[in-house]
Parts: C-alpha cells; structure tokens; sequence
C-alpha cells in the first residue's frame, strides 16, 4: 500500500514514525515539558534528527477528563511552532486537532501538511469541508464520546466490527464532501473510549481495518493499558511495553507509529525489519 503523507503527495516507505509534540500544560505523558517555544522547536529538531517522518502538534490535551480550550488559544499554541519547524526542518507536520478553524490556519499560515482529527470530522461541523479546500491527507480517528467523558462505561460488543463499520461510515461522509480517499488515514484510536480488553482486541486484529485499503495508523505510546499489562504505574516509565506493542502492531498491518520517544522506535523498527521482513541473507 503506498503512503501519501502531505500535500505534494510524497511518496513514505512502510512504516513510518510520528513523533508527538504536545504543547499543552497537562498532557498524560509528557504535559508541560514543551509548551515554550525554544523547548518545543528543539524536541522536534531531536524527533526529526532522531527518524521522525511526521511530527505531530497539538495545542489541546485529549486524555481523558481533559479540559478544552478556545480556538485562539490553541492557535496562539500552535502556530509559531509549527511555522518555525517548517521554516527550519525538511518534514511533515501534521496538526493535531478537532477544530476546523486551528487546522485552516496551521495549514494555510503555518504550513502544515497534515489534519489529525480525533472526532474523524464530526466534532467541527466545518472541518470536512476545511479538509476537502485544503486538499491535505486527513487522519480519521475513532472515538467514543469526547475526552471528557470517553472512558465513564465505554461498552462494545463487537469493538472491532464497530470501529469498521464506524470508519465505512465516517469514510462515505468524507468522500460526500469531496475528501479524496488516496488522503485518508485510519486511527482505531487506543485508548479513546476503550476498555483494557478493546485495545487488546484492536492490536490483536489491527489487519482486519487494512482491508478498507486506508494506511492504518496506532498511538498507544505509554498508555494505561501498557501499564496494568506490566504493572507499571508511571508513563514515563512504559517505554518498553510500548516499543513491544507498537512492533507488534506493524506486524499486524499498522503504517504509521504515533510515539513520545522517536529514536527507540526508529531503532527498534530497524531490527524488525532486519529480523522479520528481509530476505534470508546475512
């Protein structure tokens, strides 16, 4: 399946490594570490020197209970950083956010090349029509609920035949308002508004959504599932969980890795392709 990741259609091998710039106050993982902007342009600088093909910024925590911000102040977030690091660094940056108006200014202001929506359009009610203008790759993302209330109770009988079938119908949806499908990519979304047992599930059977033919994308970088896996409490402290989850991932059919630490990934990605992909020879 071949991966067209910005605006120029630039053409990425399988699989590729998203490097997570958060610049928010109260992130899971990594909350308040890059939010001034010297901070924030030098940790991509080390994620692209590090492998990252794609860095993706947000202005807004989506972790669960999270609390929303206005659309200028996501802006004011979000925009001298990714301008900078397009000035700056040859890469893709995708911007991370349900808003339709933040991703129409990092696109056409900042320079972005990517819309990463968690509400896979339905949250804005502009954002499809944003997309389809911009004519840019679009992340769609599954959801239940919104962050702040995503895991009070989330059930599923079949979680996944219903992310499917959720992804059929959120694809329709965009190609009605003239989204180009070569410009989709599906995120089961980990994690967002799922029991322990559903991101088992998803990772388990990651190769039945590469059969709508979308490149598939995982970010389950040091989440609480990992955790209660291993017994370890701390996020910061999941590394190792994360990098075997997201190995095993890419065997079962994922394209794109949304991760915190970028060179463990790359690194990691290194040997599986050595080990498990290549050929026979030495």
């Amino acid at each position: 399946m071949k991966l067209y990741l910005d605006k120029d259609f630039r053409e990425l091998e399988d699989p590729v490594v998203m490097g997570i710039l958060n610049l928010t106050p109260d992130s899971f993982s990594d909350g308040g570490r890059f939010t001034q902007f010297d901070s924030a342009v030098s940790h991509a600088e080390t994620m692209i020197k590090a492998g990252a093909s794609i860095i993706d910024v947000g202005g807004e925590s989506t972790r669960p209970g999270a609390v929303k911000i206005n659309e200028n102040e996501e802006i004011d977030r979000v925009l001298p950083v990714i301008e900078k690091i397009k000035r700056e660094f040859d890469t893709i940056v995708s911007i991370d956010t349900y808003k339709d108006q933040v991703a129409e200014m990092a696109v056409k202001e900042g320079g972005a090349d990517i819309i990463n929506d968690i509400s896979a359009l339905s949250y804005s009610t502009g954002m499809a029509e944003v997309v389809a203008s911009l004519n840019v790759p679009v992340i769609l993302m599954h959801i239940k609920g919104t962050p702040s209330d995503m895991q009070k109770d989330p059930f599923y009988l079949d979680v996944v035949g219903e992310i499917i079938e959720y992804f059929n119908e959120r694809i329709e949806f965009a190609i009605s308002k003239g989204i180009k499908t070569e410009k989709m990519i599906i995120d089961p979304g980990i994690g967002f508004g799922k029991r322990f047992e559903d991101n088992i599930a998803i990772i388990k059977n990651l190769h039945e959504f590469t059969n709508l033919n979308l490149p598939v994308m995982v970010g389950l970088s040091k989440k609480t599932f990992l955790g209660t896996i291993s017994g370890i409490k701390e996020p910061f402290e999941r590394e190792v969980e994360t990098i075997t989850a997201d190995l095993i991932s890419v065997m079962n059919g994922a394209s794109i890795l949304r991760v915190h630490n970028v060179e463990n990934c790359v690194r990691s990605l290194k040997v599986l392709k050595k080990l498990f992909y290549s050929g026979s020879g030495g």
